[in-house]
């Protein structure tokens, strides 16, 4: 037990910092406010160490407050570790000086914080070259859907109606790959809408296509590994696996999508990713040619295919095409498709079709490392699309897109004719405009935003040098009458930037 210092009883520091700081008036309740201040005042040793407070009547008394506050507050902080406290021995201030601990460790000198603060080689990575955007809605960002205009009110009644009388195992910890009823609605749509051949128990549900990739990574491949990677390509594809330990190479891709002669790089890759049915971002739509010898070379490597289906829901004046998986009689390809474009991006629901020899890894894998999640929102989509409003919302939202992308089409033959190539391809939530050789599309994005519009530029979806600069313009959220006033914002700044 610490002696009281010379002379005991209490403290003149204690009494003149309490009478300063402790505030009668203050919404903070009284013993609250009382634990903060002398727990501040021991950390930064205004009360030293050894100190013997006053005795709890003293203090209630001098402070104006009852009596079973101060004991309530001693009593925190002796079970806190700053003081020590007896009956009938007085309350002290105990030594829990830092310091003390670093001297009989022999410590090093504290570092530096910035030093603290610095992160993995991984890490830097990672951060170094980040893709997301800060800002994801507003004319012309790509990749965003049209979320104003979703059934709101259809989707509240059908969660109020599993919330009515919820199930204990919808609430719970989720050790399956999904939801049993989504997984069969699902199953039943991609078959008949995008010719995946599958039952429900190949598809596994995953919180957003990230991790779905994350967990095909983790699950087929080793760290140094090559994956095979669409240049231009998805960002995300590069982050996820790099982090992974991939190494991430990329393929030029072409009209037919994929090159697989000229463009294929030295090694056998372990995954390869593809986005056969609109090609990400410029829109080519793979050959049936390539698919086959896509399909045919992953069976003689062994390699691993990852589709990415992510909006081939929306193609205008043709029906979407079937998938790649659909072709695959070997079980080579992982099937990933989302949520986020044909709902809403903040649902954070993906889902992959997983052939039938790894479903019981990929299974045990999710819940292994995610867990799994969101029954209840599973359920609700799963009535969502049992009552066929999800089909009907895919239609109307198709028609709506067709509009704006016919708006932002005209737009661009207003301002500029044909003197600019567009990579449409006739789907999906945005296009591609090509800039006149030589431009530089990172700067005419910045000096766009500053205008109040956004873009991205094209030459960042490449990983070395980009052959032609352009601009991604997402139109699927963006007003279909404001959709040549913005365009009229970003035209005036190409034309200054490009010299057109």
């Amino acid at each position: 037990m610490p002696s009281p210092p010379a002379g005991g009883g209490s403290s003149p520091l204690l009494g003149d910092l309490l009478q300063q700081q402790f505030n009668r008036g203050s919404s903070e309740a009284n013993n609250q406010q009382l634990y903060r201040l002398l727990r501040d005042a021991m950390l930064q040793e205004q009360l030293p160490p050894g100190l013997r407070l006053p005795s709890s009547r003293q203090l209630a008394t001098e402070l104006g407050v009852a009596r079973n506050t101060v004991i309530h507050v001693y009593e925190r902080l002796a079970a806190e570790g700053y003081v020590s406290a007896g009956v009938g021995q007085g309350t002290f201030v105990l030594d829990t000086r830092p310091d003390r601990l670093v001297a009989l460790e022999h410590a090093q000198p504290a570092t530096p914080a910035q030093a603290q603060a610095a992160i993995s080689a991984r890490g830097q990575a990672l951060v170094a070259q980040a893709g997301a955007a800060e800002r994801q809605w507003g004319a012309f960002m790509p990749g965003v859907p049209e979320v104003r205009t979703f059934p709101a009110r259809i989707w509240m009644r059908l969660q109020n109606r599993q919330w009515r009388k919820p199930q204990p195992d919808l609430l719970t910890y989720a050790v399956g790959p999904g939801l049993p009823a989504l997984r069969q609605q699902l199953a039943d749509y991609l078959r008949s809408s995008r010719g995946v051949r599958c039952s429900p128990e190949q598809i596994i549900v995953t919180n957003g296509t990230h991790a779905a990739m994350q967990l095909v990574s983790l699950l087929l491949a080793d760290s140094g590994d090559k994956a095979w990677v669409e240049d231009p390509g998805y960002w995300g594809v590069h982050s996820v696996w790099r982090s992974a330990g991939l190494d991430t190479i990329p393929v030029a891709v072409d009209e037919q999508g994929l090159q697989l002669d000229e463009g294929m790089p030295q090694g056998v890759p372990r995954l390869i990713y593809v986005s056969p049915s609109h090609q990400y971002p410029l829109g080519a739509v793979m050959s049936l040619a390539r698919r086959r010898r896509l399909l045919a070379y992953a069976r003689r490597n062994n390699c691993w295919i990852v589709e990415d289906d992510y909006d081939s829901e929306f193609r205008y004046g043709r029906p979407p095409l079937p998938s790649l998986q659909g072709l695959d009689a070997h079980g080579r390809v992982i099937y990933l498709a989302t949520f986020s474009k044909v709902i809403y991006p903040g649902l954070r629901l993906a889902y992959m079709v997983v052939p039938e020899a790894l479903v019981e890894s990929f299974q045990t894998g999710l819940s292994e490392l995610y867990r799994g999640g969101q029954y209840l929102t599973q359920a609700v989509l799963a009535d969502f699309i049992a009552e066929g409003h999800f089909v009907a919302h895919i239609r109307r939202m198709r028609q709506l897109y067709a509009r704006r992308r016919q708006a932002l089409l005209a737009a661009i033959r207003q301002h500029f004719g044909e003197r600019l190539p567009i990579h449409d391809g006739a789907a999906g939530l945005h296009l591609v405009l090509g800039l006149p050789p030589g431009s530089n599309d990172l700067a005419v994005c910045e000096q766009a935003m500053r205008a109040g519009v956004l873009t991205r530029p094209l030459s960042q979806y490449y990983r070395g040098a980009a052959p032609q600069p352009g601009l991604l313009l997402g139109y699927a959220h963006v007003d279909e009458a404001d959709i040549e006033r913005h365009f009229a914002t970003l035209a005036q700044v190409i034309r200054s930037q490009c010299r057109l």
